[in-house]
């Protein structure tokens, strides 16, 4: 499968690549494991944050281009060209279903980020980097320079201009610059990475379970929102109903009685 999955604490699911050997290069088998990974745990209540990271010294080297095998979804006798498409069809679910869970996604970014590494680090709603990440578009490497997102979602991210850069060549971005142009929330240690990925992971989960759900929502729509107004309507609707949950009032009488709240998705 080359990805394991642990809970190092109460939800909180740890989705590693594992595998060292090519610096967790994904190959058809991996990407299809990991989107049905993402769409079962969609529905699971008990995990309130996913984290992503890599075994060893890489978080993602891109596509393994020198064994990747056959897309199990594409008929072999297909064209080349209809053949393409039909796997970047699925392939390019991947960052979409990342933006539709539930659950927070934090990247604990350790080493190589490249080409599907580095889609996956921007299409997590958090990203810290171990003073060892490097990001490279290795979409390069295929002739595209773009793929799963990467001219979306790199721009929103650290601007237009600095975004065309990364874009058009295959400079690197090394973790202290991805943390000052903002690729990344922060980088730090590598000894403290998961660390930090788990003390952030803590911090969401003291807060109401849907209502993370649709501030994750909200946040991710109202990037395109075309007016403040839909914005806050949007918000609105997630507000309503958070309001009307046993949980909702098990945080306010927490609150009267200095307490921990605990939560029970009611």
């Amino acid at each position: 499968m080359s990805i394991t999955v642990s809970q190092p604490d109460t939800g909180v699911e740890l989705i590693t690549f594992d595998a060292p050997e090519r610096l967790n290069a994904f190959t058809f088998a991996m990407y299809e494991d990991l989107i049905a990974h993402f769409r079962r745990i969609r529905h699971d209540a008990s995990i309130r944050v996913v984290i992503l990271t890599g075994a060893g010294r890489g978080f993602c080297a891109g596509h393994f281009a020198g064994g990747a095998g056959h897309p199990s979804w594409v008929d072999p006798e297909l064209g080349r060209i209809p053949n393409n498409v039909r796997t970047m069809s699925v392939l390019s679910e991947l960052p979409v279903i990342m933006h539709q869970l539930p659950q927070p996604v934090i990247a604990a970014v350790n080493g190589a980020a490249a080409g599907v590494g580095y889609s996956m680090a921007l299409a997590a709603d958090i990203a810290i980097a171990a003073q060892s990440a490097k990001f490279v578009n290795a979409f390069h490497n295929a002739g595209t320079g773009h793929e799963l997102g990467l001219s979306y979602m790199l721009p929103r991210a650290v601007g237009t201009q600095r975004a065309a850069e990364l874009l058009l060549t295959r400079r690197p971005v090394l973790a202290e610059e991805a943390e000052r142009i903002g690729l990344v929330l922060k980088s730090v240690p590598d000894e403290s990475l998961m660390a930090e990925a788990l003390a952030m992971a803590a911090e969401i989960k003291r807060n109401h379970p849907l209502g993370v759900w649709y501030t994750k929502q909200s946040f991710h729509h109202n990037q395109s929102a075309p007016s403040l107004a839909a914005a806050i309507d949007l918000e609105n609707r997630g507000v309503h109903l958070v309001q009307q949950t046993g949980d909702f009032a098990e945080m306010r009488t927490a609150m009267v009685e200095k307490r921990p709240v605990e939560f029970r998705n009611q």
